[in-house]
């Protein structure tokens, strides 16, 4: 089957899944309305901040702050998109049309990051712009230095998200054993392990730390520590975790059975 052929039939298959689109869906709002909610309690206690907070204060970061519920949606699109197939047993149907395995999941992971990326782009901006009104006079505009490349940069994050939950559910091939995984390592281990000075170090190379600094403006923004790496460097090593991510899902499926 021709690659465009591929790209074709994996498109059908997110469309006309409607837990796909709900979870899309569902990342946008997340992310602009707890961005705006956060935004609307910065805005009302901005008198009360810290000289520090003030000093490292970054509106462009704050818009993104419903980013860490988002990227839950994100996870479990991901995952359905792969492991939806293997839970209904189409799997088998898929890769007998497409018996190339490294084109079928390339075609399959190509459809979904792009609309993954359409979508995180969207919601960057959508909170970007929700926010910086809220935030009145403390905002900041699209103009400012390196305003765009975080707004950007954010979308890009949401879809290296949804990216890196494909691999991990290509290889597991389980949406109950990836969700199970990925939202705990996220959410809990992450922020487990950037909350202590003894284990930050540690904690600062996983992907959501790293790939996260995209979204900041300000150098160690709202007093947060300060790592190793800039913007760009957090976002290198996020690829890195993807890459890897992807490598063990096409290993996998390279060498068992369906």
């Amino acid at each position: 089957m021709a690659f465009s052929a591929v790209l074709t039939s994996e498109w059908t298959k997110i469309r006309t899944v409607a837990s796909t689109s709900w979870t899309l869906a569902l990342a946008l709002i997340v992310t602009a309305g707890f961005g705006a909610l956060i935004s609307t309690a910065v805005a009302a206690s901005f008198d009360d901040m810290s000289q520090i907070e003030r000093a490292t204060f970054d509106p462009t970061l704050v818009s993104f702050a419903g980013m860490q519920f988002g990227q839950l949606a994100m996870i479990v699109f991901g995952v359905l998109v792969v492991s939806t197939e293997y839970s209904t047993g189409m799997i088998r149907t898929s890769l007998a049309a497409v018996p190339a395995r490294g084109g079928f999941l390339f075609g399959k992971l190509t459809v979904a990051t792009v609309l993954a990326l359409l979508v995180g782009l969207l919601t960057s901006f959508v909170s970007f712009f929700l926010s910086q009104a809220i935030l009145g006079d403390h905002g900041t505009g699209l103009d400012g230095e390196n305003v765009l490349r975080a707004v950007v940069g954010a979308g890009v994050y949401m879809a290296l998200i949804a990216l890196f939950s494909m691999g991990v559910a290509s290889m597991l091939r389980s949406s109950v054993a990836s969700i199970s995984i990925l939202i705990p390592f996220f959410l809990i281990v992450t922020n487990l392990l950037n909350a202590f000075e003894a284990t930050r170090e540690y904690g600062q190379y996983l992907p959501t730390a790293a790939g996260s600094k995209i979204m900041q403006v300000v150098p160690n923004a709202m007093g947060s520590a300060e790592s190793p790496y800039g913007p760009w460097g957090g976002l290198g090593i996020m690829l890195l975790w993807v890459a890897a991510s992807v490598l063990g899902g096409y290993l996998v499926l390279s060498k068992r059975d369906a």
